[in-house]
């Protein structure tokens, strides 16, 4: 019997257990975080953002052009098909503010197609109703880490003369190469059916995504006219502050010294002060809560590029560190007989662990008081964070029943790279008295 149903808690256990406390903020990301403080002459340009659009390049077999985050190269995507007023883009309920955000912003019309609740991704059958003559592009989310059906809507695109966008946010496949002198190399790739089929691919290089770079993007696509217009909005793109990335090279440095206060109980005091100051900038603007976007789109800064490149370096056991950590959660789930979508067997790496519960408000608001953070601002919502007004995202109320009632059900587990087994065997005790099969969502 495994160990992982047989929680002993021991002192070694880390706390805060967490989503979004600085969930990628490594010791090597510290460390170049820290560094690149003092070498201002990298923050804009220099070798490693080439480095970077190399690597992604060769990794999807794609051109790959950079941006200042995930949303500004799904603008700049969406620009580059030169969309025409009025014409329709298809996503996914379930989903977040940032999508219809770009839309809009491009003049597009978004128009919502309901999920799978095994995948957490459209529901592929659904697709066909929704196409009409102003139907122009379909961005498909790989939710969590859980492959779409890429082939099918592949298919679904040619026929009907569409555009298919894959949001790769979530996950970053990889595969291991050999040099052929027995060194083996991790590197992104693009296998398990992620990132082979759409014309253009993004990626986002958030705080909490596959990698990280605090903030960052790109846009790649296989088509050269598509890539040449991509390439010249990079040019063009704004370039971020001094200040503004100064104060994003500290994100790092400031969740570590967090964390490592938090036993002394000011931790969560010192990132309210900090952000307040302004010293941490904010994942979403209140203006993007309600549904409005920046149309400018801005430059990745090479200093932000350093630190996505690295992890990017670091994929392959950051893959598979949340396998491991997400075999603990399922293994628990069918023991105890917690309900979660089946298809998370199908992905490479899980970003978080879905599982559905009666009343998952209430869970994470008691296990706050246990130090486990379970808000991710993915809950509660067909667009979300929560906060977000539905019918300024263009989502009309009723029209994705699965992903409604998914949002009401949706519980989150953490398998950022930060997170070790101890602190997931922690959290599933804590769940074993929250969780009771008999008031699983089925």
């Amino acid at each position: 019997m495994s160990s992982v149903l047989h929680f002993t808690p021991v002192t070694k256990v880390l706390f805060p257990i967490h989503h979004t406390f600085g969930p990628l903020v490594t010791k090597e990301q510290w460390r170049s975080a820290f560094r690149l403080q003092f070498q201002p002459w990298k923050w804009r340009e220099g070798s490693e953002r080439e480095e970077l659009r190399r690597e992604l390049s060769q990794s999807f077999a794609c051109s790959a052009a950079l941006f200042g985050s995930g949303r500004d190269a799904l603008l700049a995507a969406l620009r580059a098909l030169e969309l025409k007023p009025g014409e329709e883009v298809i996503l996914q309920g379930l989903t977040c503010v940032v999508i219809p955000n770009a839309i809009h912003a491009a003049q597009g019309v978004a128009v919502y197609c309901d999920i799978d609740p095994q995948t957490l991704n459209m529901d592929v059958e659904r697709i066909q109703r929704l196409i009409t003559p102003r139907t122009r592009a379909i961005i498909c989310q790989h939710t969590f880490g859980i492959p779409t059906d890429t082939v099918r809507l592949r298919s679904i695109c040619s026929k009907r003369g569409l555009v298919l966008i894959e949001d790769c946010a979530h996950v970053i496949p990889h595969s291991s190469s050999s040099d052929g002198m027995g060194n083996v190399t991790d590197r992104a790739s693009a296998g398990s059916g992620i990132g082979e089929q759409g014309d253009i691919l993004i990626f986002s290089f958030g705080r909490d995504k596959a990698i990280s770079g605090v903030t960052g993007g790109a846009a790649l696509s296989r088509h050269p006219s598509i890539a040449q217009k991509l390439m010249q909005m990079e040019r063009d793109a704004r370039q971020f502050s001094l200040l503004s990335i100064l104060h994003h090279l500290g994100y790092p440095l400031r969740y570590s010294l967090a964390k490592r206060c938090w036993k002394f109980g000011v931790g969560k005091a010192y990132l309210r002060v900090s952000r307040a100051l302004g010293f941490l900038p904010p994942v979403l603007t209140e203006a993007e809560k309600q549904g409005k976007v920046d149309i400018e789109i801005h430059a990745l800064p090479n200093a932000l590029a350093t630190l996505a490149l690295q992890q990017l370096h670091f994929i392959g056991s950051f893959n598979t560190n949340r396998h491991l950590l997400a075999n603990l959660f399922r293994e628990a789930a069918e023991k105890e007989g917690w309900s979660y979508p089946r298809g998370v067997d199908a992905s490479p790496a899980l970003q978080k662990f879905p599982l559905f519960a009666e009343n998952p408000t209430a869970i994470r608001e008691r296990l706050k008081r246990e130090q486990v953070y379970l808000d991710d601002g993915w809950c509660g919502a067909v667009v979300n964070p929560p906060s977000v007004p539905q019918d300024a995202a263009g989502y009309m109320a009723g029209s994705c029943p699965a992903a409604e009632d998914i949002a009401r059900h949706l519980l989150t587990l953490p398998l950022h790279p930060t997170m070790d087994e101890d602190q997931v065997r922690y959290l599933i005790h804590a769940l074993r008295s929250e969780l009771r099969p008999s008031s699983q969502k089925t």
